[in-house]
């Protein structure tokens, strides 16, 4: 399935729908998602090994914590893309790292939304001046 048209732009794209079954999730999910994405996966995933390593936890004590097994935080750790966000959020929260993703999505600094906005707002119609030069 193939997600063809992006609404709030008015631009088409050629973005997969991915759609998970069986054991092989992550594979799939790799397999179409953009460079990019991949990418800022591993960069996140690294970053969460930093912290605990810097923490002195173990993978077994971190995950522990956070009420997960340890092959979920192996995973997390390896950019599976195929993490739930609450689950990765659960690690940030317990390394003490949550207030860190207060910027993400930030309808305040979303630039290129407030110029779409703007752009949907109705123009006024003024009415023309009253020449009161007599």
């Amino acid at each position: 399935m193939w997600l063809n048209f992006l609404p709030a732009t008015g631009k088409h794209l050629q973005w997969p729908v991915i759609e998970f079954n069986g054991s092989d999730m992550a594979h799939k999910a790799n397999e179409h998602l953009p460079r990019e994405v991949l990418k800022q996966l591993e960069e996140l995933g690294q970053r969460v090994r930093t912290a605990r390593i810097r923490r002195r936890l173990g993978t077994e004590e971190l995950a522990q914590a956070c009420g997960i097994g340890r092959r979920t935080l192996y995973r997390i750790e390896n950019a599976d893309p195929g993490i739930s966000l609450g689950t990765f959020m659960s690690v940030l929260w317990k390394l003490g790292l949550l207030d860190s993703i207060r910027g993400v999505a930030d309808p305040d600094t979303d630039d290129h939304g407030k110029i779409l906005e703007a752009a949907a707002r109705p123009q006024r119609a003024r009415a023309p001046a009253v020449d009161n030069d007599f």
